[in-house]
């Protein structure tokens, strides 16, 4: 059953390999984990990036920023909430939170252009609208 468009949750473990000499999650690997939780937004509504990518139509990140509010370490579960911010007709925003319990570790957001093969921005296809409830 799919979930609302606007809001998804992804859990995962921390790894060892995400983690720095300090014991501590490696900053950039949030944005990595982004990346994940977006995916996994839009497997949610039943859209694969490889089916855009056949059809001539990249998702580029436009914008990526973190706030790190507490240390993760490995083993650590975390439950990331993917939030979508805004919609336009060529670009889509996310909001992220990130969760070890009830505890917010990392708040960030990224801003997304939809581009063709000639990097040009194209219009959001009709079934991504459609799928993002609009």
């Amino acid at each position: 059953m799919k979930q609302d468009f606007k809001f998804h949750e992804t859990t995962i473990r921390v790894r060892y390999a995400e983690t720095d000499q300090m014991g501590v999650v490696y900053y950039a690997n949030y944005l990595v984990w982004f990346e994940v939780a977006r995916t996994e937004y839009f497997r949610n509504l039943g859209i694969e990036y490889s089916g855009l990518e056949k059809k001539g139509i990249y998702l580029v990140v436009a914008e990526a920023n973190c706030r790190y509010k507490a240390p993760l370490k490995y083993d650590d579960q975390i439950r990331m909430v993917t939030i979508l911010s805004y919609i336009k007709s060529s670009s889509l925003g996310f909001k992220y939170e990130i969760f070890l319990g009830d505890r917010l570790i990392a708040i960030g957001s990224t801003t997304h252009a939809f581009v063709n093969k000639e990097k040009k921005p194209v219009k959001i296809p009709p079934e991504v609208f459609q799928a993002l409830g609009r």
